[in-house]
């Protein structure tokens, strides 16, 4: 499995990486994926956003 596919996603509101995933490069085009997640630093469910 390639690392190029390898995502971070991180808390919009204690700024924590806490979730990995992949994405699909070739079907998603630019764009920024957001996903509501269970966050461990701040115990409740919050906006993750995609980096680098």
């Amino acid at each position: 499995m390639s690392q190029d596919n390898l995502i971070k996603l991180e808390c919009t509101e204690c700024k924590s990486i806490t979730h990995h995933g992949h994405k699909n490069k070739k079907k998603l085009s630019k764009v920024r994926l957001e996903l509501m997640k269970y966050c461990k630093v701040c115990k409740k469910h919050t906006l993750h956003k995609e980096t680098k």
